[in-house]
């Protein structure tokens, strides 16, 4: 069988979340091979380069121009996520982007359309969604071990810190619910099927206008089962799920952001016993990689990827409405990254 060629992957911004845990992963993945890193500042770029030995770029849309380029990983800010997608899926770049990648229906649909007509993978990157603990649950799940499924219950919040961080800008989309809500919203598909809806919202809002810094969601499927979805940026730190069905619970302690190097622990609680199984450690964001290059070399997954940006993007939309409050997302093209 041929060797096949590794994807030519570039990552367009130096963010903190791609130097930590994207790039690594990309360096350890044989079906990819890192080629450069474009950020708005040269410093920027050359130190973020020479830390993973690829090549600095400045400015993004040099980047893109690059016929060495098969895929571009965007990790930039909320806000220009929908903008850097659509310029890279024209340039005939796959994309895999940062959650959140919209709170727009419409905006989700047209980039999927995009990348459909160029025959290109679009995938909006929930590392979490390929990390092996989660699996485990689904086939507990599938196995009966709690009975009838009646309600899925997730929080994600973590403590307040620099209030310049961009997750607290509402300019640049930031807020509660796009930088930790999203998970629980995700994974409660994950668990509920895809025609979860929002049957109820409430953000709260920093009292001068600013972004939302906490919020709960309750979702439902078609047959009435729910998930209570909470999440928040000025809370102690929680980032767990758990399943509670009609014999039994299942809890997940560190649901959505485990170490590459953590043994994650499954918990079943049923009949007034306790058991609990230590898995092995994984790296989800290698996972995460691992999908979308082999949805690069697969027309059949693009669809697939495409949808559930689409369903993420409605549910989150959703949010938004029935919470009340619009959200402030402007597109910018002056942030440095």
């Amino acid at each position: 069988m041929p060797d096949i060629e590794p994807l030519g992957v570039a990552v367009l911004g130096a963010a903190d979340i791609a130097r930590r845990r994207t790039v690594p992963a990309l360096l350890r993945s044989p079906l990819v091979r890192l080629v450069a890193v474009a950020s708005r500042t040269t410093d920027k770029a050359r130190t973020f380069a020479d830390r993973f030995g690829c090549e600095a770029v400045t400015g993004y849309e040099r980047l893109l121009d690059r016929d060495d380029v098969d895929a571009v990983y965007i990790p930039l800010p909320n806000a220009l996520h929908e903008t850097w997608a659509e310029k890279a899926l024209r340039a005939g770049k796959h994309v895999m982007v940062e959650k959140s990648l919209t709170a727009s229906a419409a905006a989700a649909t047209e980039l999927a359309r995009t990348a459909q007509e160029r025959n290109l993978a679009f995938m909006e990157n929930f590392a979490f969604l390929h990390h092996t603990q989660h699996t485990r649950v689904r086939e507990l799940l599938a196995d009966g071990a709690i009975g009838t499924l009646r309600v899925f219950t997730a929080s994600f919040g973590i403590p307040r810190t620099d209030s310049s961080l961009i997750r607290y800008s509402r300019a640049l989309a930031g807020g509660a619910l796009r930088e930790t809500g999203c998970y629980p919203i995700r994974a409660a598909q994950l668990f509920l099927g895809e025609d979860v809806e929002v049957v109820g919202a409430r953000l709260r809002h920093e009292p001068d206008g600013g972004c939302d810094l906490a919020g709960s969601v309750l979702l439902a499927d078609g047959a009435g089962t729910t998930a209570q979805c909470d999440f928040g940026l000025d809370h102690a730190y929680r980032n767990t799920y758990a399943l509670w069905g009609s014999e039994g619970r299942i809890e997940v302690d560190w649901a959505f952001t485990p170490p590459p190097g953590h043994a994650p622990l499954v918990r079943l609680r049923r009949a007034g016993h306790t058991e609990e199984w230590t898995l092995p450690a994984a790296d989800q964001f290698l996972g995460a990689v691992t999908a979308f290059a082999e949805a690069a070399r697969d027309p059949a997954a693009h669809r697939e990827h495409s949808a559930a940006a689409i369903r993420q993007a409605a549910l989150v939309e959703s949010v938004v409405e029935l919470a009340g409050t619009p959200e402030a997302a402007p597109r910018s093209s002056h942030v440095v990254a």
